[in-house]
């Protein structure tokens, strides 16, 4: 018989002063040159995968998430989360709570990858579904570097 092993990370919802806390270093970081983040996205099962590489030594700070995903996270990176900076590194499949805008620094290359299930059969909708910050995501502001599979499934 297997057992189930509650998880020991979780992302759960942040405070208002930890957003604030990283809505401020998003605006330090704002001010900085801005690194080129390609994002694949899967639409595939009723799934939505966003897919991104942190390259080792880029600080970055996500939008405000407003349903639960799991996050997919296999590298070296430290995370601001409610309870402060966490430092993880290998591979790491972690719950992760609606209401929390995480900031990332890669200590080394860093991929991360967000699911949720879905009925969205666009990246743009899938995007509005999980945030309302859609407009300010770097998938957005670089169209170039998107790689899209939508496969109807």
């Amino acid at each position: 018989m297997s057992q189930v092993a509650l998880p020991t990370i979780r992302f759960t919802p942040m405070s208002t002063e930890a957003l604030g806390k990283v809505r401020a270093l998003e605006a330090v970081i704002r001010e900085l040159p801005q690194a080129e983040v390609a994002t694949d996205h899967l639409i595939h099962g009723g799934l939505y995968a966003r897919t991104i590489l942190i390259v080792a030594g880029t600080a970055l700070t996500g939008a405000l998430v407003k349903r639960a995903t799991t996050l997919v996270l296999s590298g070296d990176v430290t995370v601001y989360t409610s309870d402060g900076p966490m430092r993880l590194t290998g591979h790491h499949v972690v719950p992760a709570s609606a209401g929390r805008k995480q900031a990332f620094y890669a200590n080394a290359n860093t991929w991360l990858t967000m699911i949720f299930p879905t009925s969205a059969t666009t990246v743009e909708d899938a995007e509005c579904e999980f945030t309302d910050e859609a407009d300010r995501l770097m998938s957005r502001a670089r169209p170039d570097l998107n790689r899209i599979n939508v496969t109807g499934e």
